[in-house]
């Protein structure tokens, strides 16, 4: 499923930036030409795409051939080579923008995620991404987060059962929305929203074992922890940045989800040169 998600996305782009062709590169380069050329980081980080750029490639030509020097997941610094290409010249120009587009947001989000990963590694706190993906590109955003060493939250509305404020206020309360949520008979894992102790004592009372705290500070997150005593798996989430995520990890919870991995990531800067 995930490997035909992601090649849809693949054609997608590729369609959207092709249209009827590529007029540039097909008034200047001659048909049957050979091109041979180095993907370069222009800056540290970790990569992440680099299967899915020779996919790019791969759907245009299957003639051409794409050498990864190194591999998903991995630390480099600026001017390492990431991989080599070489086949047929028009195609190979065709598809450089969209197979780096993918590289260098991928490898974005990779490097910002491995951040956060570091500055909690002293805990026992889990990294999660959220839904806060561009739309279309789930997937490869939520890819590109394991190989920056975190973990992926649910992938969509269908995955898992999470009963948040909103869903709460409809029912008219946390304990009315979980048992209508469990009289419907779904076998999914189930996470509720607590925003208070009071709310907390009532999933744990119901049986819940994954509860989100979202928006508290530290003391409410200490007091969350402590009144939990490892009863269920608590995940703190809502504005943790980097200089924040530290401090939140050190409150004893077992997962920060952070839309910042996905929603504001810095692109990565890797580019194609020609070498003969």
């Amino acid at each position: 499923m995930l490997i035909a998600e992601i090649t849809k996305c693949l054609k997608t782009a590729l369609d959207e930036d092709i249209g009827s062709g590529d007029v540039t590169t097909e008034l200047i380069v001659a048909d049957g030409a050979v091109l041979r050329g180095e993907i370069l980081a222009k800056s540290a980080g970790v990569v992440s795409g680099l299967a899915v750029a020779s996919q790019v490639f791969y759907l245009l030509d299957k003639r051409i051939e794409f050498n990864a020097k190194t591999k998903d997941g991995a630390s480099v610094e600026s001017g390492k080579i990431l991989a080599e290409v070489s086949g047929p010249a028009r195609l190979l120009l065709t598809g450089e923008r969209t197979a780096l587009n993918f590289l260098n947001r991928m490898s974005g989000i990779a490097t910002c995620t491995r951040q956060f990963v570091n500055a909690v590694s002293h805990t026992k706190a889990i990294i999660l991404d959220t839904r806060k993906t561009a739309p279309g590109l789930r997937a490869l955003d939520k890819l590109a987060v394991l190989h920056g060493g975190g973990q992926n939250h649910r992938h969509g509305l269908y995955d898992m059962i999470l009963i948040k404020d909103n869903h709460i206020d409809f029912a008219g309360s946390l304990k009315e929305a979980i048992q209508r949520v469990r009289a419907g008979g779904t076998t999914l894992e189930i996470e509720v929203e607590a925003r208070t102790l009071t709310d907390l004592q009532t999933a744990l009372d119901l049986g819940i074992r994954r509860i989100l705290l979202d928006n508290m500070n530290l003391d409410p997150l200490r007091e969350a922890v402590a009144f939990n005593g490892g009863r269920a798996k608590l995940e703190a989430s809502g504005n943790v940045t980097l200089e924040s995520v530290r401090a939140v990890a050190e409150t004893g919870v077992d997962f920060i989800s952070v839309g910042a991995l996905t929603h504001s990531a810095n692109s990565f800067d890797a580019s194609m040169k020609w070498v003969g």
